[in-house]
């Protein structure tokens, strides 16, 4: 056997980054096709191992995770907007916020919680009228970011302020569109688009200050032991004993406010096209919305008794991972699909490529959300869908993504349809996270 994986032959200085670039997603179908469970390319200066066996993912996120790291390219503009927040922070350090963090996600908190995400989701519908056009995208980032701002940080932001957040968000984005140039030039080579770059994280900083100022204005208990639970009082209680730094306090707000709604707003959006799409699927969402709540509003209970909308949300994410690939490096030399991995090599592990092979998946550019029934699961591998991550480092705000996704769906189809009114298959924009190319209007139809 070769001591190399094969894979796709790169150009001088930029490896395989201009095909990646052009489009990541179908170079990642085509390698995950061309080459099956490993795919050995240069990207710009960085040696890459394309892994896509769920044998090899769960290795690396759970298994042998203590071998793994994140990369060290993540650190660069990835760094300066989100520092050493649970996102990129590694060792003791992500450790201990690791630990503070737990009480605010845990599942005994956010129990408690769904009729406030409802109540979100109720605001959020209460001004549609039949037949008018949404930006169902947008639409959707406004109710996450405010579910985000209420249950993490313990505000309720103006709308202006609101506005400033949303504002920043796609020069942010921009900057972490997939650039040739920018996988083959140091960190420090100016390049275009960074002063908006820049000017971006100073205003969310901004925001971000006065949003801990606030609660440091108003919340009299937010110190004591007896105080709120949620992230932003878990934080400045350990800020006042000594254990949380200004910067890191200013690093988990950040992470937070961007990560904690984006995905959940992507879902969201992708399964509202979705069941435009399917008509049938929609109906059936729909009946079992009818059923399990009635003319309630939804709550936990009813949550937890959602079957086929939690397919669909599962069948969303399959086919539309708002996170389409995760990278991890490798510690020490180690050997995986067969191969020998140095130190210091980046490993992709795509779900994109995963979710979508036909390896472990039948017709899987289909949306078929019974593939998430458990008969139909039980012979899968596990780690053929990991749209949280996995192990140690899995998203900590899963449970919240789901509720959220589950309370806003079922809010929005107890009385509206949403019908999509652009052109299909969708066009889709790679960034931190996949997002669709073009406004995802929506009609809005009184059931």
């Amino acid at each position: 056997m070769s001591k190399t994986p094969p894979g796709p032959k790169g150009e001088p200085l930029f490896g395989a980054s201009r095909q990646y670039s052009r489009d990541p997603f179908e170079f990642i179908e085509t390698l995950e096709s061309a080459y099956g469970e490993v795919a050995h390319f240069d990207m710009g200066p960085m040696e890459t191992y394309m892994l896509t066996g769920p044998e090899d993912v769960e290795r690396v996120l759970v298994s042998d995770a203590d071998r793994f790291r994140k990369p060290d390219f993540q650190n660069d503009a990835l760094g300066d907007l989100l520092g050493e927040g649970l996102l990129l922070s590694e060792g003791d350090t992500w450790q201990q916020q690791r630990q503070l963090a737990n009480p605010a996600f845990s599942m005994a908190r956010l129990g408690g919680m769904a009729d406030r995400v409802a109540d979100h989701a109720d605001r959020m519908v209460a001004d549609w009228t039949d037949g008018e056009t949404i930006d169902a995208e947008s639409r959707m980032a406004r109710v996450t970011l405010n579910v985000i701002l209420d249950l993490m940080m313990g505000v309720d932001l103006p709308e202006s302020r609101i506005d400033v957040i949303e504002e920043q968000l796609e020069p942010l984005g921009r900057r972490f569109e997939p650039d040739p140039l920018r996988f083959a030039m140091p960190e420090w080579v100016p390049m275009p688009g960074d002063d908006e770059f820049e000017t971006a994280v100073a205003r969310l900083e901004d925001v971000i200050e006065e949003i801990v100022e606030t609660r440091r204005g108003t919340e009299g208990d937010a110190f004591g032991e007896g105080g709120p639970m949620d992230f932003l009082s878990i934080l400045m209680r350990a800020r006042e004993r000594g254990d949380q730094s200004p910067d890191q306090l200013r690093d988990e707000m950040m992470t937070m406010l961007l990560a904690g709604h984006d995905t959940t707003a992507l879902t969201l959006t992708y399964t509202f096209f979705l069941l435009s799409e399917h008509p049938e699927a929609e109906r059936r969402v729909q009946a079992e919305v009818d059923d399990v709540v009635g003319d309630d509003t939804p709550g936990m209970d009813h949550v937890r008794e959602f079957e086929y909308l939690e397919w669909v949300i599962n069948e969303s994410m399959r086919l539309y991972p708002p996170v389409f690939t995760v990278f991890r490096e490798p510690t020490e030399p180690v050997e995986l699909a067969g191969y020998d991995v140095p130190a210091g090599a980046t490993l992709m592990l795509p779900q994109w490529g995963v979710h979508r092979s036909e390896r472990y998946w039948d017709d899987p550019g289909a949306f078929d959300p019974e593939r998430f029934s458990a008969d139909r699961r039980q012979d899968r591998p596990r780690f053929a869908y990991f749209p949280f991550g996995g192990g140690p480092r899995h998203c900590i705000g899963k449970h919240l993504s789901l509720l959220e996704a589950k309370t806003i769906v079922a809010t929005v189809v107890s009385d509206y349809e949403l019908d999509f009114q652009g052109e299909t298959p969708l066009e889709l924009l790679p960034s931190l996270t996949m997002h669709p190319r073009q406004e995802m209007e929506m009609r809005v139809r009184e059931r």
